[in-house]
């Protein structure tokens, strides 16, 4: 599956933001699934900023890496 380069590099931080907002709703309600939205967020925040560092990581990796050959 292809996704557009812009939409792609936006996932980590859609994630963050959907993460952070259901943290502040579940912190706003008094009731109801308070809990669900707790853990739902927690994940979805932690799965962004994993997303994230891991790109961020292998785009460092990878700027150091000496892409000729062997034989030069």
């Amino acid at each position: 599956m292809w996704i557009p380069r812009p939409l792609y590099e936006a996932i980590p931080y859609v994630y963050i933001v959907a993460g952070a907002a259901m943290l502040g709703i579940a912190c706003f309600l008094e009731q109801g699934p308070r809990g669900w939205l707790l853990a739902a967020g927690l994940a979805v925040l932690t799965g962004g900023l994993v997303v994230w560092m891991r790109r961020r990581d292998f785009r460092a990796i990878r700027s150091e890496y000496d892409a000729r050959p062997l034989d030069d």
